[in-house]
């Protein structure tokens, strides 16, 4: 700890995650991380690592775990891979960079978080979609207080495809509370901002091809009383704002790099209104009163940016604190285990 040298990695899965997507974002970070090793069953896969980056390839995830070179083994293989995996590098006493989602349980997610707490490795969870500009800039809109207290809040993450890949196979770990359903549940539990009371879900195929559910709605009520409805579909032809937020001076909605916003102005003092008894006339309900508006469109900047492979550079090597708790982690499971149980798209 303390050493500028970039964090020696390994990566394991070399797919739509690992290839597609962690390998681009370390693209320009090579001062913080140095992929010298890759691991995947397939021969074409590990080629096209090797001619890239340079790195040792393995088609066996014990080699590559056991190479002492390797400092942080980061997991990008599919999902009911991703405990068994995470158990073998933090046994090995590495660190451990693990796709999303954590788990395919919340009881797989508390053992898991048990491991890593005596292991002299650590675990970091990939919910990245925490540095995602809109959601940053809607909780510094929610922390300025210029909504009021918020009541309820709707998240979507909606379309409509017939996918017939492994992520619509329930025996793979596929379903949208595996895919979408860590990141918009993450969102979820921070934006409610308070310990779950009460919980409703419903799970629905529509139209993907497989067995697992591509459509699902949860509801949480918070011990404060507030209310965070989401929804994520494949089976959706219209869609929705990806954010809704309700306050009581105001609420906003958010969608791509826009956020609109209708809120009360500040400077307006409301005087105390006090409900009548009396038959009202003809010309209305109560009495009339003006309202001083402020409505604007906004670009999606947030004040504050943070990058997760920055944040997982400044855990390992300057001692920081990860932005994603295992804690925070293993309750986004304790949510998705308790939407699947007793649904058909339990994994048994």
């Amino acid at each position: 700890m303390g050493t500028s040298e970039p964090i020696r990695l390994g990566l394991v899965g070399l797919g739509r995650a690992g290839w597609g997507m962690h390998c681009p974002e370390l693209t320009g970070k090579e001062d913080k991380f140095q992929i010298i090793a890759a691991c995947d069953v397939i021969k074409v896969r590990r080629d096209a690592m090797a001619k890239k980056y340079g790195c040792k390839t393995y088609a066996n995830l014990e080699r590559l775990i056991t190479d002492p070179n390797v400092e942080l083994v980061d997991i990008a293989t599919r999902s009911p891979d991703h405990y068994a995996h995470a158990v073998m590098a933090l046994e090995a006493g590495k660190y451990v960079f693990l796709e999303k989602p954590m788990t395919l349980t919340y009881a797989e997610a508390k053992r898991l978080k048990k491991l890593a707490e005596r292991s002299d490795g650590a675990l970091y969870i990939r919910h990245n979609r925490r540095c995602e500009p809109a959601f940053c800039h809607i909780r510094e809109i929610i922390t300025s207080g210029i909504l009021g207290d918020e009541f309820e809040i709707k998240l979507r993450r909606v379309g409509y495809s017939r996918r017939d890949d492994w992520q619509t196979v329930i025996d793979c770990g596929g379903g949208q509370l595996l895919n979408w359903g860590p990141h918009i549940i993450d969102h979820a539990l921070r934006l409610l901002e308070s310990p779950v009371k009460e919980m409703w879900s419903d799970l629905k195929r529509i139209a993907a091809v497989g067995d697992a559910e591509d459509h699902l709605k949860i509801v949480l009520k918070g011990e404060n009383g507030r209310v965070v409805d989401l929804e994520i579909s494949g089976g959706a032809a219209i869609g929705q704002p990806e954010y809704v937020i309700w306050g009581t001076r105001g609420g906003l909605t958010a969608q791509g790099n826009t956020i609109t916003l209708r809120y009360l102005d500040p400077r307006q003092k409301l005087p105390r209104r006090k409900a009548k008894r009396s038959t009202p006339g003809y010309d209305g309900f109560g009495t009339p009163e003006k309202l001083n508006w402020i409505e604007k469109t906004i670009p999606v900047k947030p004040k504050t940016v943070f990058n997760i492979w920055d944040e997982l550079y400044r855990a390992i090597r300057k001692g920081g604190t990860f932005p994603i708790t295992l804690d925070e982690a293993v309750a986004v499971m304790e949510i998705i285990s308790a939407a699947k149980k007793g649904t058909p798209f339990e994994r048994s």
